[in-house]
């Protein structure tokens, strides 16, 4: 097998495990209709209670105008409060409600558990795992193409 083909299977996996990763908490949002958009603003909000819009945004790596429908629903479901940043009146500060640090908490519990489940499989893999996402995660424009 050619390194083209081989490069075409971890696609599918990679593929195929984010479906299996993101499935069950996608069952979860369904009924709030919410989907994955709003469980990666709570999982960030959640792991830093206070951070401001625009530290979201560069986390999330998404424009003001994505971002605000869904945030506003969350706010709306009264799973996200926004105030005004103690520091600077022109910055808003997000935290969870309790709700919604309650879902956040039950959504990403099973993607630890499902991560939990895959390295004991594969101990030896694990870090090898963390090494590659962290590759990936760390600049994801040199891995752009030229355009």
């Amino acid at each position: 097998m050619n390194q083209h083909h081989t490069l075409n299977a971890d696609l599918e996996s990679l593929f195929y495990g984010y479906r299996t990763f993101t499935s069950l908490p996608d069952e979860m949002l369904t009924p709030l209709q919410l989907a994955r958009v709003h469980h990666r603003i709570l999982y960030f909000v959640a792991r830093d209670q206070g951070l401001s819009v625009n530290t979201l945004l560069a986390r999330l790596g998404i424009s003001k105008q994505a971002l605000n429908r869904p945030l506003r629903e969350l706010q709306a479901k009264g799973l996200v409060i926004a105030s005004t940043a103690r520091h600077d009146a022109r910055v808003k500060s997000l935290a969870l409600s309790e709700s919604g640090q309650a879902l956040e908490e039950q959504l990403s519990s099973s993607q630890r558990e499902l991560l939990q489940q895959a390295f004991a499989q594969s101990p030896e893999s694990e870090a090898g795992w963390r090494k590659i996402m962290s590759i990936l995660a760390s600049n994801q424009r040199a891995f752009r193409p030229p355009t």
